[in-house]
Formats: C-alpha cells, sequence, structure tokens
C-alpha cells in the first residue's frame, strides 16, 4: 500500500492533517491506535469534560438560581448514571464524525500502533492479526500527548485518577483533592465541586492558571474561593497512601518545610501532559527530540530526517486542539505546495469553568517585561443588560493596546461565556487592528459582546456604560 500521506494518529491534529490533504487531491491514509478517533480531544478530554461542565453547570443552577427566576422545582436529583451517559452520547456522536469524515474524502484507515521503521515506511500492528507496512512519500506524526504523573504516585483511576478517570467516576466524592490548578484540574474540579464534591486544590506555584493576565487569574481565584474550592498554594503532594477509608495525601511547603496530611476519597493528579512518542519508532530512524521529548521540527513542521514531519501537541508550543488542527491544515497546504501558516502569537485560550476565561496575545506582564507602553481599556459585566439579564454578571473584559499606535496587542476576559466572545478580537488582532477600529464597531444591543466594545472605548477613556 503507497500512499502520498500517512498520518499517525487521528486526534484534532491529525484528522484534520489527513481531511486538508485529501482535499488538495492527495492519496492519504491514517494510523490509529484506538479503537475510535479523535484522540484524547475527542474520547478523553475536550469534548466529554464540556460535556459534564454543561451538565452540572446546569445542576447547580437549577439547585440555587432557578427560583431567583420564578421556576420552581421539587426536590432536586443528581442521575449520575445519566449524566455519564449523556457524556458518551456526545463523545459517540463526535467520533462518529470522524469516520463519515473519512470516508466522504476517501481516506483509507489502519487501526494499530503505528511505527515508523524506515524513511517512508509505517508498521502497523493491530491488537489482533498480523502487522503490515505501509508506504509514503510523507509521514505525519500526530500523536499527541499523554498524562504527566507525579514520581513516585501510582494513577489507578479508581481513587487516583488522571482527567480521564475524573470523566468516569462512579459516584460523587465526598472529599476531592486536585493536584494542579492549571485548566485541567479547576475544570475538572469545577465539575464534582458543582455535583457535591468538597474540593482542595494543591498547587506547587503561589497562584492559579500559570501564564495567564495577573490581575484575570486574581479574581478568578476570588470567585472560585467563593464558590467553594479550598486552595493551598505553595505546596506539592509527596505522598499519597490507601487508608481502609479513603486515602490520605502528604503534603508539604514548595519552599520546603514541616508536611501535612489531608483526607481524600479522591485524589485527581491534573499537573499538566507530556508528548506522547512512546513506540513511535523514533530512535531507530534519527528523528531528533528536543531537551522537552517533544519531537524537534522547523518552521515547516520538518523533523531532521527528509519526509517525516509533526505536529500538535507533540511539537512546541501550547497543547490546545485548536492549534494542532491548525499545524495540521498548515502542513498539509505546505506539502501541496501552498503557503500554509499559523500565527502562534494569536492562539486563544479558554478555561470553561463558570465563569469562563478567555485570554489571547501579551498579558500586562509580558508587555511590561518587554518594556512596550501600553493604554488599558476595561469593562465590567456588571455594567452591561444583558448578562445581569442573564444573572451571570461576574468578570470583565480587558484590552491591552500599543500606547502609540493603538494596536490592539492582548484581549484578557473573565466572565459568561467569554470563550465565545473572544474570537472577534482574534479576527481584529489578526488583521493589525486598533482598539479605535473595534469600538466604531457596531455590536447588537443587548449583547454580552458589548462589553468588548466597551473595554475597546475604555481603552480612549470614553466607555458610556460607567
Amino acid at each position: 500500500m503507497s500512499y502520498d500521506l500517512v498520518v499517525i494518529g487521528t486526534g484534532p491534529g491529525g484528522y484534520v492533517c489527513a481531511i486538508r490533504a485529501a482535499q488538495l487531491g492527495m492519496k492519504v491514509a491514517v494510523v490509529e491506535k484506538r479503537k475510535t478517533h479523535g484522540g484524547t480531544c475527542l474520547n478523553v478530554g475536550c469534548i466529554p469534560s464540556k460535556a459534564l461542565l454543561h451538565a452540572s453547570e446546569l445542576y447547580e443552577e437549577a439547585e440555587h438560581d432557578f427560583a431567583n427566576m420564578g421556576i420552581k422545582v421539587g426536590k432536586l436529583q443528581l442521575d449520575l448514571k445519566a449524566m455519564l451517559g449523556h457524556k458518551d452520547e456526545v463523545v459517540e456522536s463526535n467520533v462518529k464524525g470522524i469516520d463519515f469524515l473519512f470516508k466522504k474524502n476517501k481516506i483509507d484507515v489502519f487501526q494499530g500502533l503505528g511505527k515508523i521503521v524506515a524513511a517512508g515506511k509505517v508498521e502497523v500492528t493491530p491488537d489482533e492479526g498480523d502487522a503490515q507496512v505501509v508506504e509514503a512519500k510523507n509521514i505525519v506524526i500526530a500523536t499527541g500527548s499523554d498524562v504527566a504523573n507525579l514520581p513516585g504516585i501510582e494513577i489507578d483511576e479508581k481513587q487516583v485518577v488522571s482527567s480521564t478517570g475524573a470523566l468516569d467516576l462512579d459516584k460523587v466524592p465526598e472529599k476531592l483533592i486536585v493536584v494542579g490548578a492549571g485548566v485541567i484540574g479547576l475544570e475538572l474540579g469545577s465539575v464534582w465541586r458543582r455535583l457535591g464534591s468538597d474540593v482542595t486544590v494543591v498547587e506547587f506555584l503561589d497562584r492559579i492558571l500559570p501564564g495567564m493576565d495577573g490581575e484575570i487569574v486574581k479574581n478568578a481565584q476570588r470567585m472560585f474561593k467563593k464558590q467553594g474550592f479550598d486552595f493551598k498554594l505553595g505546596s506539592k503532594v509527596t505522598g499519597i497512601e490507601k487508608a481502609k477509608k479513603g486515602l490520605k495525601v502528604s503534603i508539604e511547603p514548595a519552599a520546603g518545610g514541616d508536611a501535612s496530611e489531608l483526607e481524600a476519597d479522591v485524589v485527581l493528579v491534573a499537573i499538566g501532559r507530556r508528548p506522547y512518542t512512546d513506540g513511535l519508532g523514533l530512535d531507530g530512524v534519527g528523528v531528533q527530540l528536543d531537551e522537552r521529548g517533544r519531537v524537534a521540527t522547523d518552521a515547516h513542521f520538518k523533523t531532521n530526517v527528509d519526509g517525516i514531519y509533526a505536529i500538535g501537541d507533540v511539537i512546541a508550543g501550547p497543547m490546545l486542539a485548536h492549534k494542532a488542527e491548525d499545524d495540521g491544515v498548515a502542513l498539509a497546504e505546505m506539502l501541496a505546495g501552498q503557503a500554509g501558516h499559523v500565527d502562534y502569537n494569536l492562539v486563544p485560550g479558554v478555561v470553561y469553568t463558570m465563569p469562563e476565561i478567555a485570554v489571547l496575545g501579551k498579558t500586562e506582564e509580558q508587555l511590561k517585561e518587554a518594556g512596550v507602553a501600553y493604554n488599558v481599556g476595561k469593562f465590567p459585566f456588571m455594567a452591561n443588560g444583558r448578562a445581569k439579564a442573564n444573572r451571570h454578571s461576574d468578570g470583565f473584559v480587558k484590552i491591552l493596546a500599543d500606547k502609540t499606535t493603538d494596536k490592539v496587542l492582548g484581549v484578557h476576559m473573565i466572565g459568561a461565556g467569554v470563550g465565545e466572545l473572544i474570537h472577534e478580537t482574534s479576527v481584529l488582532m489578526a488583521f493589525s487592528g486598533s482598539a479605535e477600529d473595534l469600538a466604531r464597531t457596531i455590536h447588537a444591543h443587548p449583547t454580552l459582546s458589548e462589553a468588548v466594545k466597551e473595554a475597546a472605548l475604555a481603552v480612549d477613556k470614553r466607555p458610556i456604560h460607567i
């Protein structure tokens, strides 16, 4: 079997790369070790977590806020099995959609573990049956990432769980300890807190959401604490011991000091992810990795071996599904002789808690460090009519613009639905737009997006509603 392109891994980067290459006239095959396509994102990541976040958010709203809007309900009951069933249905629908897209684009699928045995040759070993070798002019490594673990801590996916196990708990833990105050820990911690868990977040650093704008983080932490999260920052988990009932978790100050102990029913380890390169045969063909174990590539996604490329979580850059997708499109277009391009300065980041957090471009801390003079425009959702009507008026929009040129350099939002609002600023920044451009664009009333326009007006100190 010979192809123009073979893609190893059918997560967001891999399946999008394959589809775009097929659209451009290439003969394409994909290799996937799972029984279903979609990688971590669709199977045990982005999609199932959002299904549970949405369901648990509605549950909490019904429990605490419906009465304030004149909606009376009887005694609220949680049917966790049905909620998890909803999550599984969402996953199944999405992965079947990829099957359909592969058939539509005449992409051949090889189920099994892919290993590069030579330049232009991928060996596929299925769970059952003999291995076969697939030949290709070009090979793309799109194997994504895997859960990073704490040294000496065994993840059994029952009591000590990764994000995968946290999506499938058979009952609501009374006490949940989340190790890591990043996006995954806060999102999954939110799900189980809403459903009744006591949630404690242990974070090695002295802040949550590392790398995000400091003002956003400060406000987010205050809101999460108000919701019931307990934070132990500047702390590290040094051991987890299984007791007769539950777990005993040893915690020490990150800077050193006396240990303490917490009890938990479940511990979620959410300290990040690592590039997945296991079993790919990269050593055998001489593909180089960087100092962090990622596949080393040039600006065109090419490794040091001719005909072998890599995209997504397995290479440098943010480990985000939408970044991987754009990598895949750009590489397919480059292989077809077109000018594929990804602007890594314009990769939005979203935390799907309530309130949501959405970020794009530079933070204030980054601009200060670089010595860039800037103006700030902020607008609170408390002054937005639609937000008040929805009873979700926490948070604000912040826009950072160059002091001289007014070019928008960064946008940071916290509030209900801001994961959707961030994208008009993404388009603006892609065309080097100014805060004034945004301020003079008509926004429908009443909408949450008016807060974005008002923040742009505030850059020039002329917001209307504050």
